[in-house]
């Protein structure tokens, strides 16, 4: 081969690298066409990662089982070169919080993307702080994640996040699919009046977005399925994946309250970025590489083509029209 060919499938190749590393950020961190909402205001952009698993619940049966589920999770990380310190975690005791989902008797809210729920903590078997609502537009599409503008009209202080949610395949292990969670949280406190928080033409006022649902003057909003979710959360460490990407990782059970019923469990963990740019290619294969191998080491345990929340909505045999 001339040197003349060499160079020319040397930069062939590096043109091909260059192209295949494009795709890869592409598919965890895709690029927004920008724009701007009613008010002027850009287009959000997502500033987390978050991966999922969703987990049979009969695996979590005591604090010894998340235990357990740690050295699997440390098994998978050492078999992808990732760190996982668990030090920050070591005897800690499982969080508990009570999750609520509220819509309307047709589950108008999540069969057009929306979830609500509200969300309190418990210490000691009683509530610590204020209760947290928690309001997000969730979306296989980020454009119309991003668009849809779920900001609030209410007196209080309230938060903004927008993440990019890696679930694996519908249909198998082995790879991965992404939801986009377009997400509002703040106190309850932040909407004084107690109407608000049950009428759906109130709730629309607060949350604009959602006055598109044409609200019956006395509509209400209740308890998804009458269903009080138990959430036992377990912080189960730190996963460094290099080029300052670190994740924090927990493992959670949700069961019924009062009945104690098992219902799922999930595994997550989370990093936040500021820019697009700071997701470092190494580090995002090293991100998919553990995904996959986790996969791969907890086949029994996964549960395919849900989430948390359709697990509520789907207790009666009612399933609505989901888009996760």
């Amino acid at each position: 081969m001339s040197k003349k060919d060499k160079k020319r499938r040397l930069e062939q190749e590096a043109k091909e690298g260059k192209k295949d590393r494009k795709k890869e950020m592409t598919a965890y961190a895709p690029e927004l066409q920008q724009g701007t909402y009613s008010d002027g205001h850009p287009l959000d952009e997502v500033h987390y990662l978050e991966c999922k698993l969703i987990l049979k619940a009969d695996r979590f049966t005591s604090v010894n089982s998340f235990r357990q589920f740690a050295e699997v999770v440390r098994g998978a990380a050492a078999a992808s070169d990732v760190d996982f310190d668990t030090s920050s975690c070591a005897g800690g005791s499982p969080q508990i919080r009570e999750v609520l989902f509220l819509d309307t008797p047709d589950f108008r809210l999540y069969n057009n993307a929306f979830i609500l729920r509200r969300r309190t903590r418990f210490e000691n078997g009683f509530p610590v702080g204020e209760p947290e609502v928690v309001f997000k537009f969730r979306h296989p599409d980020l454009q119309t994640a991003a668009e849809t503008d779920v900001r609030p009209s209410i007196p209080g202080p309230h938060v903004m996040k927008f993440k990019a949610e890696a679930l694996p395949l519908k249909d198998r292990l082995g790879g991965f699919r992404l939801l986009y969670s377009h997400t509002v949280q703040f106190l309850t406190s932040a909407v004084p009046d107690s109407e608000t928080r049950t009428a759906a033409r109130e709730i629309a006022k607060a949350l604009p977005v959602l006055q598109k649902l044409s609200f019956a003057g006395d509509e209400q909003v209740q308890l998804v399925n009458q269903m009080i979710v138990e959430e036992v959360l377990q912080d189960l460490g730190v996963l460094d994946f290099g080029k300052g990407i670190t994740a924090k990782a927990n493992a959670s059970l949700w069961r019924s309250r009062g009945e104690h019923r098992s219902l799922v469990g999930e595994f997550s963990f989370q990093t936040r970025f500021r820019r697009r740019d700071e997701l470092h290619e190494k580090a995002l294969r090293r991100v998919q590489k553990f995904f996959v191998a986790l996969q791969d080491s907890l086949n029994e345990w996964v549960s395919l083509s849900t989430t948390k929340t359709g697990i509520v909505y789907r207790l009666h045999g009612n399933p609505p029209t989901a888009h996760e």
